[in-house]
C-alpha cells in the first residue's frame, strides 16, 4: 500500500512539474507575443468592434483583419491582464507599427476612428445640415432638420431662441462613425457657447447686448466683412447707429429676410429694400429677431467689444475692404466714388475693350 502511494506521490509531483513547465512556457509565449509589433499596411487597419464583443470574439476579429498574428496568445493575454472588461465597441483604425499590447490599450482607452469636417464662418443653418450630411460621417439629413425645429433639443442644448440659426458654430470638428445627429449638433452650439463665454470675458464697458443679441450682431458683422481688421470697427458702426435710434440698413439681413419670403435671389431691389420684415433693417428699426448666420470667434469679440470710432456708414470699396464714414457727406461721397463711379469707370473699360 506504501508503495502505491508513494507511486502516486510521485506521479502527482511529475504531473505539477509537466503542468508548472507548460504554463511557464505557455507565459512566456504570451509576454514575448504582447511585445512584438506587427508591421500594418500603409493605409492601416479598420475594425468594426460591435457592442458586446466578449474578448475571445475579439481576438480572433483582430486576427482574421491581420492586427495581430494569433488569436489564442491575444485572448490569453487580455485574460492575464483583466482588460475584458475595459474593452470598448467602436470602430477603429490601427495604423503603423504596433504591438499586441499597444492594440489592447487602444481598445481599452476607447480611441476609436475619427471622421473630420469643417464648417465655413458665416453660413446658414440650411447650408451647413447638407454639409454635415455629405460628410464621411453620412448623418441624416431629415433628422438634422427635425433637430433644428425641436423645441426640447434646442432648449436642452442651451440655444436661447425658437431656432438654431446662428448657433451652429464654425469649426473643424472630429467624430467616431457612432456619432449621433444630436450628439453633433450638441457639440456644435456648445463649441458656439464656449466662444461666446470667452468673448464675454472681454465684454466692454457700456455694451449691453444680450447673449441672442450678441450672436444677431456677430452674424451680421460676419457677413458685412471678411477681413478680420474691419470687424471691430463695423460692430462700432453698428453699436453708433443702435446707440442713436437710427436703422442698421444692412444687406445681409435682407437678403435673410428675402429667403424667409421665398425670393431666392442675391439682387437686391427696390421694392425687397421697402418690404416691412422682421429681418428686413431697412424696414425695421433696431436688430433683427436673430442671428442670420453662424458667427466665427472673431465676430463674437467684435460685437462685444467694438472699437471707438464716430462712424455711422461705410460703404464697399469692392474689394473685400470699406471706407468708414462719421457723417452723411462723407458717405455721400464714398457712394459716389465706389458704387458709382467705380462701376462707371469698369463699364467704359469693358466697352473699350470690346472695341
Amino acid at each position: 500500500m506504501k508503495k502505491v502511494l508513494l507511486a502516486l506521490l510521485v506521479l502527482g509531483v511529475l504531473a505539477a512539474a509537466v503542468a508548472g513547465g507548460w504554463y511557464l512556457r505557455r507565459e512566456q509565449r504570451v509576454s514575448a507575443f504582447a511585445v512584438t509589433p506587427v508591421t500594418l499596411p500603409a493605409r492601416g487597419l479598420t475594425v468594426s468592434v460591435p457592442p458586446g464583443t466578449g474578448p475571445r470574439t475579439l481576438a480572433k476579429l483582430l486576427a482574421d483583419a491581420g492586427v495581430v498574428t494569433d488569436s489564442q496568445l491575444l485572448y490569453l493575454f487580455i485574460r492575464r491582464e483583466q482588460a475584458g472588461p475595459k474593452l470598448k465597441a467602436g470602430e477603429y483604425l490601427f495604423e503603423g507599427t504596433l504591438t499586441p499590447a499597444q492594440v489592447v490599450e487602444q481598445l481599452a482607452s476607447g480611441r476609436v476612428k475619427v471622421y473630420h469636417f469643417t464648417v465655413p464662418e458665416g453660413l446658414r443653418a440650411e447650408e451647413i445640415l447638407p454639409l454635415l450630411a455629405g460628410s464621411e460621417l453620412k448623418l441624416d439629413l431629415g433628422t438634422l432638420r427635425r433637430l433644428t425645429a425641436d423645441p426640447r433639443f434646442l432648449r436642452e442644448a442651451g440655444v436661447p431662441a425658437s431656432s438654431i440659426e446662428g448657433f451652429l458654430f464654425p469649426d473643424t470638428y472630429a467624430f467616431g462613425r457612432d456619432a449621433t445627429e444630436e450628439q453633433v449638433l450638441t457639440k456644435m452650439v456648445s463649441r458656439a457657447l464656449e466662444e461666446y463665454r470667452k468673448a464675454e470675458a472681454q465684454r466692454k464697458e457700456g455694451v449691453t447686448l444680450s447673449l441672442l443679441e450678441t450672436f444677431t450682431l456677430a452674424s451680421i458683422v460676419e457677413k458685412e466683412t471678411g477681413q478680420p481688421q474691419e470687424r471691430p470697427r463695423i460692430s462700432c458702426v453698428f453699436h453708433n447707429r443702435l446707440r442713436q435710434g437710427m436703422k442698421l440698413q444692412t444687406d445681409p439681413t435682407v437678403l435673410y429676410s428675402m429667403k424667409l419670403r421665398g425670393v431666392d435671389s442675391k439682387n437686391i431691389t427696390r421694392k425687397d429694400l421697402d418690404t416691412p420684415h422682421p429681418y428686413n433693417t431697412y424696414a425695421t428699426r433696431g436688430l433683427p429677431p436673430g442671428p442670420i448666420a453662424s458667427p466665427g470667434a472673431a465676430a463674437l469679440q467684435a460685437a462685444l467689444h467694438p472699437l471707438d470710432c464716430d462712424d455711422l456708414y461705410f460703404v464697399s470699396r469692392n474689394d473685400g475692404t470699406h471706407v468708414f464714414c462719421p457723417t452723411l457727406e462723407c458717405h455721400t461721397a464714398a457712394v459716389q466714388q465706389w458704387q458709382v463711379q467705380f462701376f462707371r469707370d469698369k463699364r467704359r473699360q469693358r466697352s473699350r475693350g470690346a472695341h
